[in-house]
């Protein structure tokens, strides 16, 4: 089964912990990549810019509304997300919980619906 894990990060937390403990995180991260991919697991992982990048679309009555930065204010953002493919939910979670961002934030561990395209 695929599942998307949603890393919502404290962008905050980060910027007080260092840029020495964010790289750290970042090489754990890509070494979490790594184990899984050797277990074929592995589909596709990505960081993303900070949410002062992001633009927001909205259509409301018909009117497309285009803002800057992210849809809701709150203090965790996504931040990045992997995409796995394990044989259940519990596998999902172990992958998740050894997530760095995990413990200043959240991984939202999502099933992807599969589609087929014509």
């Amino acid at each position: 089964m695929k599942y998307m894990l949603l890393c919502y990060d404290d962008e905050a937390a980060w910027q007080r912990a260092g840029k020495a403990a964010h790289q750290a995180a970042m090489q754990e991260a890509v070494e979490l990549c790594h184990e899984i991919n050797a277990k074929g697991q592995y589909l596709r992982a990505a960081p993303l810019h900070p949410v002062a990048t992001a633009t927001s679309v909205r259509v409301r009555d018909g009117k497309r509304l285009v803002t800057d930065g992210p849809f809701a204010e709150t203090r965790e953002v996504l931040g990045g997300f992997y995409l796995i493919d394990v044989p259940s939910l519990d596998d999902a979670i172990a992958i998740a919980s050894r997530h760095p961002g995990a413990p200043v934030g959240t991984v939202e561990i999502r099933p992807v619906i599969e589609l087929d395209i014509i």
